[in-house]
């Protein structure tokens, strides 16, 4: 019989699409029951959903032991915890891969069992908020308050997070520090050329995932792509779609001269199709603004594609020295100094296979096991 419940808020988990938090409970959930220390078990809690989700998580996730199922949506839901209105039944361990999590005021000294961690993936809401929907920063930095007065411990994936987060709240000693992972699904196939022909992928592309947001530096990368000292080669941008690009392209004054052919949006590309592309790119660029996680470089590596990243914090913490480095101080001549980065790695064969060689290195330095091992000792040692 099982002596300790870890409770795992499952945020997204069940959608047809999971969000990049979707994945990211899916997977530390899917990690959490195989590392489960003995007498420990994983329970789930999860947002009313269509009994499809319920499906698709038991399908996803067969080891969990038990799923509670709120009366309350996800929006509901979302708004009653904002409020510190709703609670959990019971007491006991609770994780939340995300801020959607029951903050409320507890006695864990008396009551060592009943603890509630949160996740903190970045911290736009306060950094750089305008990058948001007004609505979603101002939950996300309602609720990231309420980590600061209710939550016995805040994960952050990297050390650049957790600095700024200090900025602005008052976390102590509460703050640890356990990055994400590649996911296993991440996966090419054995049907590349099949594949990379239905996305009319050319021989030689420059790659970058992400929207286009006050944060993503993805319009520096256009401008980069359109000016006279761009390389020869085209840009292809997942997450954005035909109409968003044509409305970047206006408005960054390109459209005179603007050569179609020189930057394509593919939009949002599924797990198979997005690693075929990170496969065969030639460069994947990530010229974030300001980053969390580093995901995308992290996804890039670990498929073998050199990366030329900017030197945000949190991307030189990730990378370390497997990529090509470029300053984002002097926005006026960031686009400049992005293509020249691309160009040194595209001109350069040797270079490129270094990158190849040193970015597979260090992706393998990040484990989803590694990531779920850290979680249950952080429970422990609360």
């Amino acid at each position: 019989m099982s002596l300790t419940t870890l409770r795992v808020v499952l945020d997204q988990v069940g959608d047809p699409v999971p969000s990049g938090i979707g994945r990211y409970a899916l997977e530390l959930t899917r990690a959490l029951i195989e590392t489960a220390p003995r007498g420990c078990d994983v329970a789930g809690i999860v947002a009313s959903s269509p009994a499809s989700e319920y499906a698709r998580i038991d399908e996803q996730l067969p080891g969990l032991t038990e799923l509670y199922k709120s009366a309350l949506d996800r929006r509901q839901l979302a708004a009653a915890w904002q409020h510190g209105f709703t609670r959990l039944p019971g007491t006991g361990m609770v994780h939340a891969p995300s801020l959607f999590a029951p903050l409320y005021r507890h006695d864990r000294i008396n009551s060592p069992g009943e603890q509630v961690v949160v996740t903190i993936h970045d911290a736009s809401a306060f950094t750089h908020p305008d990058s948001l929907p007004s609505r979603a920063a101002a939950w996300t930095r309602a609720m990231a308050r309420r980590a600061e007065r209710y939550a016995d411990a805040i994960v952050v994936p990297t050390h650049a997070v957790g600095d700024d987060l200090a900025d602005v709240l008052d976390l102590g000693d509460r703050v640890r520090v356990i990055a994400g992972a590649v996911s296993p699904t991440l996966d090419p196939g054995p049907s590349v050329d099949s594949r990379a022909a239905a996305l009319d992928l050319p021989e030689r592309y420059v790659l970058a995932v992400g929207g286009i947001d006050g944060i993503s530096g993805i319009p520096a990368l256009v401008r980069a792509a359109a000016g006279g000292h761009a390389p020869e080669v085209p840009l292809l941008l997942v997450g954005v779609h035909d109409d968003e690009l044509e409305a970047l392209v206006r408005s960054l004054d390109l459209a005179d001269g603007f050569e179609p052919d020189r930057v394509r949006a593919l939009g949002v590309l599924d797990e198979t199709d997005l690693a075929v592309a990170y496969t065969r790119a030639a460069v994947v660029a990530v010229p974030a603004l300001s980053a969390g996680s580093g995901l995308v470089a992290l996804e890039a590596m670990s498929l073998g594609a050199p990366v030329v990243h900017s030197d945000a914090p949190a991307l030189l913490e990730v990378c370390s020295d497997a990529g090509v480095v470029v300053a984002r101080d002097g926005a006026e001549g960031y686009p400049e100094r992005l293509a020249e980065a691309v160009r040194s790695v595209l001109d350069d064969a040797e270079l490129a296979a270094a990158l190849r060689v040193r970015g597979r290195v260090r992706a393998r330095a990040f484990s989803w096991r590694d990531s779920a091992e850290k979680t249950w000792q952080l429970h422990a040692d609360l």
